[in-house]
């Protein structure tokens, strides 16, 4: 049974130029103990799809149904409920940290909110800063004294210090130098092992999304193009702007000549957006139909589904 299923999810903006389409019409599904990776240029949407399955931003339209239940309907204390049992780590370490706060103040403030004792706070924090890979002598710490690895340590354990069963990871290595990611992406592994934690990994690095994911769902312009699982997404991207993605992951293999495949074309507003693939004006591949009709995700094998007219995707 899936842990999380997303059914046809969309959150628009109201701006001055009119409505902007963030994340539109996304489903998936993500069973218990996986990892799912979305990855997508900046701006296709993917970040406020993770903020608006942890509640953060109020859905437009669709359902999410956590463990069955649809969370786009709860009432303000069952959100309380839910937002312990799917947190979230942000991005940047540093501006998601209260930097008037020391290391156990920050991990202790859900503790206290959610009414536990600050003696069995207390304990808590210690035993919490020892399983992400903190000192004990860091606890009096300001997080400005602190390295990127160490503040984004600080992140998890500020996320996981209410024993969450789901937790979405906003590009959570993406600020920090090379080693560092290494040690972080370590950390959330053993972290899921030991804890049974499932993974949202929000990223625009793909090697990274290969080494940590089990699924992984490409997004564009806030449609859904292409979800698979990792081994076969890799070895058989199959929609034309997944392939372009791919061709773009840089190689250490100095015997091998590399060939950057170029997407031409403007990318298509994303607000009031006309019918058709959001993709089509870049495409090699566009005929007329694909800018007459949007391509709905379909099954194009076992563990793999793609939007894209080339697989016979009609209007959804």
């Amino acid at each position: 049974m899936s842990i999380l299923e997303v059914r046809h999810l969309k959150k628009y903006f109201d701006t001055k130029a009119g409505v902007l389409h963030a994340v539109d019409d996304v489903s998936f599904s993500i069973e218990k103990g996986e990892t799912l990776g979305i990855v997508g240029e900046s701006g296709c949407g993917k970040s406020t799809l993770g903020r608006t399955i942890q509640h953060l931003l109020p859905a437009t339209d669709g359902t999410i149904l956590f463990k069955g239940r649809d969370v786009t309907k709860l009432s303000k204390k069952e959100v309380k409920d839910f937002m312990k049992e799917v947190q979230m780590i942000f991005q940047d370490p540093y501006s998601s940290l209260n930097p008037r706060m020391t290391v156990k103040q920050i991990i202790m403030e859900p503790l206290l909110i959610d009414g536990m004792k600050k003696k069995e706070a207390q304990d808590e924090v210690r035993a919490m800063m020892e399983t992400v890979g903190l000192d004990a002598r860091f606890e009096n710490a300001y997080p400005n004294e602190l390295d990127g690895g160490r503040r984004q340590r600080i992140g998890i354990a500020r996320a996981l210090i209410l024993k969450p069963e789901f937790v979405i990871c906003d590009e959570p290595v993406s600020a920090l130098d090379v080693s560092i990611q290494a040690q972080i992406l370590n950390l959330m592994q053993d972290l899921q092992e030991q804890l049974g934690l499932t993974y949202i990994f929000v990223t625009h690095d793909l090697s990274v999304v290969k080494y940590i994911s089990n699924k992984i769902a490409v997004m564009y312009l806030g449609n859904l193009v292409e979800y698979a699982d990792t081994e076969e997404l890799f070895a058989n991207p199959q929609h034309p702007y997944t392939q372009a993605l791919l061709a773009s992951v840089p190689t250490t293999d100095l015997a091998k000549v590399q060939e950057i495949e170029i997407i031409p074309g403007e990318i298509t507003s994303p607000i009031e957006p006309g019918p058709g693939c959001r993709f089509a004006s870049r495409c090699r591949h566009a005929s007329e139909k694909c800018t007459c009709l949007q391509p709905e995700l379909i099954k194009s094998g076992e563990s793999h589904q793609v939007a894209c007219h080339l697989f016979g995707g009609q209007e959804g």
